[in-house]
Order: C-alpha cells, then sequence, then structure tokens
C-alpha cells in the first residue's frame, strides 16, 4: 500500500507523527460536530502528545496490514494544507474471511460537498484491489442519514440492525449493518 493517494479533488495521506499538529487542530474544530457521532474522550485525547501517540499506532497497524487509516487534504487548499477528515480500513481480518471495519469523518465545514464520497470511493478502490478484501463493513446509527445516504449511494447493502452495538457519547446505540462485497472476488 502506498502512503499518499489522490483522487479528483482530494489527496489521501498516511500520516506519522510529525502530523499530530494538523490532526490535533481537526479534532479540536470538530469536537463539538463530531462528539454526537463518537465515543466519549477524555480533555487528555485533545492534546498533541496524545495525537501523536495515536499516530505512531496508526502506522504500526498500518505496517502490520491490520488497519489503514487516510487522512483527507483538499488539493486546492495547498496553502494553509488543513486535514479536512479521514478514513480508516480497521480491523482487517486476513486468510478465510477478508473483511475489514470501514469508519470515516469529515470537517463540519465540508459536508455536503461529496469530498466523503469521492474519499470512500478512493479507499474501497484500495481495499478491493490493492489488499483484496472481500467484505466492508459499516455500522451506522439510525439516525445518522448523511452517512447512510453515503454509503447507499456507495453500493452497500443492510444486513441488519445490531441492538446497542457501540457506546457513543456516553450511550449505548444502536447500529444498522451496512456491507459492501467484492464482487471480483465471488
Amino acid at each position: 500500500m502506498q502512503r499518499i493517494y489522490e483522487t479528483d479533488r482530494l489527496i489521501l495521506k498516511v500520516l506519522d507523527e510529525t502530523n499530530a499538529g494538523k490532526v490535533l487542530d481537526y479534532c479540536m474544530r470538530n469536537r463539538d460536530f463530531l462528539g454526537e457521532w463518537e465515543p466519549e474522550h477524555l480533555d487528555e485525547f485533545y492534546t498533541i502528545e496524545a495525537q501523536a501517540a495515536q499516530l505512531r499506532h496508526n502506522s504500526k497497524e498500518s505496517e502490520e496490514k491490520r488497519a489503514l487509516r487516510l487522512w483527507i487534504f483538499k488539493k486546492d487548499n495547498k496553502k494553509d494544507n488543513r486535514v479536512i477528515g479521514n478514513i480508516v480500513f480497521n480491523n482487517i481480518v486476513w486468510g478465510a474471511f477478508l473483511s475489514c471495519f470501514l469508519g470515516y469523518k469529515l470537517d463540519k465545514d465540508e459536508i455536503n460537498k461529496g469530498y466523503i464520497t469521492e474519499a470512500l470511493k478512493k479507499g474501497i478502490e484500495i481495499a478491493f484491489n490493492e489488499c483484496k478484501l472481500h467484505r466492508i463493513e459499516a455500522n451506522i446509527m439510525p439516525k445518522n442519514i448523511r452517512s447512510l445516504r453515503v454509503v447507499e449511494k456507495l453500493g452497500f447493502y443492510n444486513e441488519g440492525l445490531a441492538h446497542k452495538y457501540l457506546k457513543i457519547n456516553g450511550k449505548w446505540e444502536d447500529h444498522i449493518h451496512m456491507v459492501l462485497l467484492n464482487k471480483e472476488l465471488e
């Protein structure tokens, strides 16, 4: 797997700990916006040290081919070079399963512009064509209509409801289990 990918409007990068400041800036800008959709974070999460440690962990997972996290940058925004989101293919299981979970998030000021769909199309291409995965699973809260629309546009289908699946923002939430299969491996 490469460390940098491009789409028409985006640059997707695997970041290392030297980019902790950029990631922290993204997290701080979106702290309230993303809080509704994420596990609770302690205040220490919002430090340069915590973000550097997380990026080291992400790099190790990538090297071990257990996950791929790509941070999103706009091509036309090279002047300030800010992170606008990320996509992650994590918990990659090899062998007979060839599967992973998908996660993604985008800056509050960049929603409804097609960026996350564009980034995910490239990510799915990487997961299916480079990694040769068979299955990508995305678990989404029923009230997250925007997120459900994104994966439906990309061809994911509903495999059912997982009750009290993840603890999000301090509360156990149901999630719709959305799946995309690699038709090349069927």
